[in-house]
C-alpha cells in the first residue's frame, strides 16, 4: 500500500493544486485554475489512448468485495463481465470510476463493508500504469431512490423536501448525505433530480422530483447542489433536457416530451439553469426526444443539437456530461451497443455510465478513435473534465482511501440522524381534516394500521405498514396491524374490515391508487364501518383524488422510516402538520379541475 502510494505521488504531483492558492484573492483564480488545468494536461499527455477511453466509462459489477466476492457473484462478473471481481475490470478497461448499487448487485451490505469496497476498488485504481483514483458513483437520491439503507442516514426524498419549502433543509439534506457518502469513499452522487414533474401519470419520476413550479424546483435542486458539493461530493443535476412530462418509462422505451420551445424554456430549462449558476459539477442527460430541441429526434443523449448547442452552447455548462444508464431502452432503439457510446461521445457526453456489455462498449470507442472517427483531441477534452471533478473533490491530492473510524464516526451520526426527523417533521402534509379527525384524541390509543406495505428501498425486510405501526407504539399506541397491499382481493378487503371492528381509529396507506385499483374499495369498506379512518399516501400524494369520502388525509411523498415516524407524530398530535403540496392534485373524474393546488396543506391551527 504505501509503495503503491508514493508511486502514485510521483505520478499525480504535478496534479497538486498548492492550499495557499486558495488565499490569493480572487484575481487570482484564472491563474489558479490554468495552473491546475496545465498540470491535469500533463496527466492527459502522459495516458496511452487505452487509459484514457477507459476513463470515460463507468460500469457496474456484482460483489461486496473489490477483490473477494462470493462464488456466485464471481461467477456474474465472468458471465456478463468476461472478468470475476472489480479489480480486474478496473486493471482490464482501466476505467475512470463505477457505481454501486443495493439488492441486485449485492454491493451494499453495511456501511464499513461498503468502505472496505470503496477502498478496494482505489487500490486497483493505483496500481494501474498511469494510477489515477476512480470517481466512485452511487444514486442515493433518498426517498424513493435509495441505495445505501441500514446504518446510513435516511432523509426524506425530493418530494417532501418540496412539501417542506425550506432551502436551508435541503441544503443541509444534500450536506448531510455528502458528508456521508465521503466518508464511504463515494465521491459522485446522481442526484439532484432537476425535473420538473407536471405529469401526475409520470411513472419514471414523480416523486423523485422536488414539484411542479419550475422555479421552486431551481431552488431546491441549488440548494441540493450547494449541500452536496460543500460536503465534498460531486452533484449531478439530472435528465437534462427534462424528464418531467412524459407518462413513459425511459427505462423500457423512449419517450418523446411535446413541450414546444417556450414551454420547454419555462418548464424545463429553469431547474438546470439553478444548478448551473450553483456551480454543479455534473449533468445527466435523459434517454428522450424532445422535438422542438432537435427536429431529428435523436435521444437527447445522443443529441449534438442538445447536449453541445442547447446545454454546453445555450446554457453555458463546461462541466462533466454524464449520459443515464446505456442498458435502458430509450436509448438502444436505434444503434447496436458498439455504437451508442461513440455517438453519446460525439454529442458532447463525457461520462458514459452503466454500459450493457463493457467490452463491446469498450472497444467500439477504442476503435472510433483509432480510426478518427473520434479524435483523440475530443477524448481529451473529456478526460481533462472528469480530472476536474476528481481533483476537485481531493482525489488527485492525498490519499482516496477512507477509514473505518471515519466510517464509524460519520455515517449515521446521532447529529444527521436528529437533523433527518426536524426536517421530515416538516414536510407531511395534511390535506383533509373533517370533523377535526386528526390529531387523534387521547382516548383513541386503540389502533388498526392497515393497506399498502412496499418494502423499504435496501431491506425487503422491513415494509411501510408494520414499520408505521411500530412508529405509533412506540408513541403510546396499542397498534395492529395487517398488510393488505396494493391490489388487496375480496378475502382480504373482508379481513380487515373485520379487524377494524373494535379499534378506535384505522390507519390506511395507499400507494398508487389508480381508477381500477382495490384500494379503492379497502378504503370504502373501511369508512363504512364508522370507525375514524385516516388516510396516509405512502408515496404519490395524488392518490386522495380517487377516495371518495375520506375524512382525513395526509401524504408522506415516500414510505422509508424517516417519513413513516414523521407521519407518525403527526397524527399523534406531537408535531403540527407544516408541509404543503409541491404538485396540484387534479380531480380524477375532469383533470382540468384542480382539487388541491400546490401550496394547499392544513395544520391543527386552522
Amino acid at each position: 500500500m504505501q509503495d503503491r502510494s508514493l508511486s502514485r505521488r510521483s505520478v499525480l504531483a504535478s496534479a497538486t493544486v498548492v492550499a495557499a492558492g486558495a488565499a490569493m484573492g480572487a484575481a487570482a483564480a484564472p491563474a489558479v485554475a490554468h495552473g491546475r488545468d496545465q498540470r491535469l494536461k500533463q496527466i492527459v499527455a502522459r495516458m496511452s489512448v487505452e487509459a484514457k477511453v477507459g476513463q470515460l466509462f463507468v460500469p457496474y459489477f456484482y460483489g461486496a468485495s473489490a477483490t473477494s466476492p462470493s462464488q456466485d457473484d464471481q461467477e456474474r462478473n465472468l458471465r456478463e463481465l468476461g472478468v470475476r471481481t472489480v479489480a480486474e475490470l478496473v486493471a482490464r478497461y482501466q476505467v475512470g470510476g463505477v457505481i454501486l448499487f443495493s439488492g441486485w448487485t449485492n454491493n451494499i451490505h453495511a456501511p464499513r463493508q461498503v468502505a472496505e469496497l470503496t477502498n478496494g476498488v482505489q487500490r486497483a485504481s493505483l496500481a494501474l500504469p498511469t494510477p489515477v483514483p476512480s470517481l466512485i458513483s452511487i444514486d442515493q437520491e433518498h426517498g424513493a431512490n435509495v441505495r445505501i439503507g441500514s446504518g446510513a442516514t435516511q432523509l426524506p426524498g425530493a418530494m417532501a423536501l418540496g412539501a417542506g419549502g425550506s432551502l436551508s433543509d435541503a441544503r443541509t439534506a444534500g450536506r448531510i448525505s455528502g458528508t456521508e457518502l465521503a466518508a464511504l469513499g463515494i465521491h459522485q452522487n446522481f442526484a439532484p433530480v432537476a425535473d420538473v414533474n407536471v405529469n401526475p401519470a409520470n411513472p419514471i419520476i414523480n416523486v423523485r422530483s422536488f414539484g411542479a413550479d419550475a422555479r421552486e424546483v431551481g431552488r431546491m435542486v441549488a440548494a441540493q447542489v450547494t449541500g452536496y458539493q460543500r460536503a465534498g461530493v460531486v452533484a449531478c443535476a439530472k435528465h437534462f433536457p427534462g424528464h418531467g412530462d412524459t407518462g413513459q418509462d425511459s427505462h423500457t422505451e423512449l419517450p418523446v416530451i411535446t413541450h414546444t420551445r417556450e414551454e420547454w424554456e419555462r418548464i424545463d430549462a429553469p431547474p438546470f439553469r439553478a444548478a448551473i449558476a450553483a456551480g454543479v459539477d455534473s449533468i445527466m442527460t435523459a434517454h428522450l426526444q424532445v422535438p422542438a430541441l432537435d427536429p431529428s429526434n435523436e435521444p437527447a443523449t445522443l443529441s449534438p443539437t442538445i447536449l453541445q448547442g442547447v446545454l454546453r452552447g445555450e446554457l453555458g455548462f463546461d462541466g462533466v456530461i454524464v449520459t443515464d444508464a446505456l442498458n435502458m431502452t430509450g436509448v438502444r432503439t436505434k444503434y447496436g451497443d458498439d455504437r451508442v457510446p461513440v455517438l453519446a461521445l460525439k454529442a458532447g457526453a463525457d461520462q458514459l455510465l452503466f454500459p450493457p456489455d463493457i467490452d463491446v462498449a469498450y472497444h467500439g470507442v477504442l476503435s472510433a478513435v483509432r480510426t478518427g472517427e473520434v479524435t483523440e483531441e475530443r477524448l481529451d477534452e473529456s478526460v481533462l473534465r472528469i480530472l476536474r471533478v476528481k481533483d476537485k473533490v481531493g482525489l488527485l491530492d492525498g490519499s482516496p482511501f477512507t477509514s473505518p473510524r471515519q466510517v464509524d464516526r460519520v455515517v449515521g451520526a446521532r447529529a444527521h440522524r436528529s437533523a433527518a426527523d426536524r426536517i421530515a417533521e416538516g414536510t407531511t402534509t395534511l390535506l383533509v381534516n373533517e370533523n377535526r379527525t386528526l390529531p387523534l384524541r387521547r382516548g383513541q390509543r386503540k389502533l388498526l394500521v392497515v393497506g399498502a406495505s412496499a418494502a423499504f428501498p435496501t431491506d425487503d425486510t422491513r415494509s411501510t405498514v408494520p414499520e408505521l405501526a411500530s412508529a405509533l407504539a412506540a408513541l403510546g399506541y396499542g397498534t395492529t396491524h395487517l398488510v393488505t397491499g396494493r391490489a388487496p382481493d375480496a378475502a382480504l378487503i373482508d379481513q380487515a374490515v373485520a379487524a377494524a371492528r373494535g379499534r378506535d381509529a384505522v390507519v390506511v396507506t395507499t400507494d398508487d391508487v389508480g381508477p381500477g385499483s382495490a384500494q379503492r374499495t379497502l378504503v370504502s369498506r373501511l369508512l363504512g364501518t364508522g370507525v375514524p379512518v385516516v388516510h396516509l399516501a405512502v408515496r404519490n400524494p395524488y392518490d386522495i383524488a380517487h377516495l371518495d369520502g375520506v375524512r382525513a388525509s395526509l401524504a408522506s411523498y415516500c414510505w422509508t422510516e424517516v417519513e413513516l415516524r414523521a407521519a407518525a407524530r403527526v397524527i399523534a398530535g406531537r408535531v403540527d402538520p407544516r408541509g404543503t403540496l409541491p404538485v396540484p392534485v387534479q380531480r380524477a373524474d375532469d383533470p382540468a379541475e384542480v382539487l388541491f393546488p400546490a401550496g394547499y396543506g392544513l395544520s391543527y391551527g386552522r
